[in-house]
Parts: C-alpha cells; structure tokens; sequence
C-alpha cells in the first residue's frame, strides 16, 4: 500500500488580497498576527512537510518572512489558488521533489493540524489524482443550504477511504442520509496537479461555481476522508469577528 513521506509532500498556501467580501483578508489581525501567518502555524503544526505561501502581493511575502516562514510572489493575475500553488510550486520545486502537493486555503485559521494531515489519506486507495476532505452533515439547515457544498461519494474501503462521485450545491432526488459537507482543502499528486491547471474550465465547473468538476470532467479521480469538524472560514467581516471571539476564548496562541 503507498503511503506519503514528508520528504515527498509540501503545504501550499494561496493568498491574495484582492478578496471581493473582505478586502485585505491575508492581512486581517488576529489576535495580534496576520491572518495568514496564523494559517501558516496550523500548516507547520501538521508536520507533513514544508509550508510555502503562494502570494499575489509582496506584503503578504513580508508577513510570512517576518515570522519565519517561506512565502513567493505569483502572478497576481492568475485566475485560481490552483494555478497561484502549481506556479508556486514550478518555481520552488523544479526538480520535482514534491511529489504530493496539499492546497490549504488562506482563510482557515482555525482548523486542526490533524485534519490538514488527514487530506493525504486517500492517496492509501490506488489510483487517486487528488484528495479531499468531508464532514457528516449535523446541522439539517445546511442540507437545502445552496452556499453548502455537498460531496456525493461511494462506498468507503476498508481505510476508510471512499470515492467523490459528484459535488452539488442542491441534493438530487433519490440521495439519502448520510449527508457529506465538502470542506475545500484538497491534495493532489504532482502530476495531477500540473495536468489539472492544464485543462479547460468545464461547463459543470462554470454552471456549479465548482473548480472540482473539472476534475470530474475529466475522468479525474477524487478520493475523500472524513473528518469530525467541519472548519471555519472566514469570507466576511461578520466572519473575522467570530473568529477573534472565538481565538479570544480559547487564547491566542491557538
């Protein structure tokens, strides 16, 4: 069974500051540290491997430099994190080392280590291009809930690994319980990666406001693990507050 090794896999982090609902977000305090640095602690805390930060703008390469971390300027007219981390990683890693590449958003700061290493899981299943993340459904609002996306998987192996299917905003008929929240943290093998910025956006991809169709679409496979905590991302003002409140309550250092 194929299993990852640290010395094969690199966290990268995509981060702009041209956020449309929150201006400026990679730079957003948090309890005395920038947003994306307090992402930056979670990724090294997961030990998986280095963390590199793929930054439209140099003030977030400043932030990340500041508290010890390794940060790149990519283009900052590329169109998706996706391509901001494969450029990223082209000019960090050339030679091709990584051969495992994790995609960890820049507005999770409150997610645990453990579910950052759990995204490498799925690559235990032969055949796997990418991994990601789903959390049972608790919160029965969230079944009907558009802005929710909900992963449609198959039957779990015996590592408990099983197979995305489908991603939808809307549940078809005929899907019962248990129900799969998709949380947007994905990994991917090196080549997957480099194949999947090289294809067309597909029209599943365009009509969901799903990057992941493409995949899909392209007869990509997508293996999922499933974690307890559904993490929370911070889009919104409203948003940051929580997660000051919450970072308060729990000390800073978290």
């Amino acid at each position: 069974m194929e299993t990852t090794q640290t010395s094969d896999t690199i966290i990268v982090i995509p981060a702009r500051m041209a956020s449309t609902r929150l201006p400026g977000k990679p730079l957003a305090d948090l309890c005395g540290k920038p947003m994306i640095v307090r992402v930056w602690e979670k990724a090294v805390a997961a030990g998986i491997g280095p963390v590199l930060v793929a930054a439209a703008e140099s003030p977030i390469v400043s932030a990340v430099e500041k508290a010890g971390g390794e940060a790149i300027v990519t283009d900052p007219g590329l169109p998706s994190g996706s391509d901001r981390i494969a450029q990223a990683l082209a000019l960090r890693d050339p030679g091709g080392k990584y051969r495992f590449v994790v995609n960890l958003q820049g507005d999770l700061p409150l997610i645990e280590p453990a579910a950052i290493a759990r995204c490498l899981e799925p690559f235990r299943r032969k055949g796997v291009d990418i991994a990601t993340l789903v959390a049972e459904i608790e919160d029965i609002g969230e079944i009907d809930d558009p802005n929710v996306v909900k992963a449609l998987i198959g039957p779990a192996d015996d590592n408990g690994i099983a197979m995305a299917r489908d991603f939808v905003r809307r549940l078809p008929d005929g899907v019962f319980a248990p129900f799969w929240h998709h949380v947007g943290i994905y990994a991917y093998r090196r080549d997957a990666l480099e194949r999947f910025v090289s294809l067309p956006v597909s029209a599943r991809e365009t009509e969901r406001k799903l990057e992941q169709m493409r995949a899909l679409d392209n007869a990509m496979t997508i293996g999922t693990a499933c974690v307890d905590t559904i993490p929370f991302g911070i889009d919104t003002s409203a948003d940051l507050d929580r997660a000051r409140r919450l970072m308060a309550s729990q000390g800073s250092d978290q």
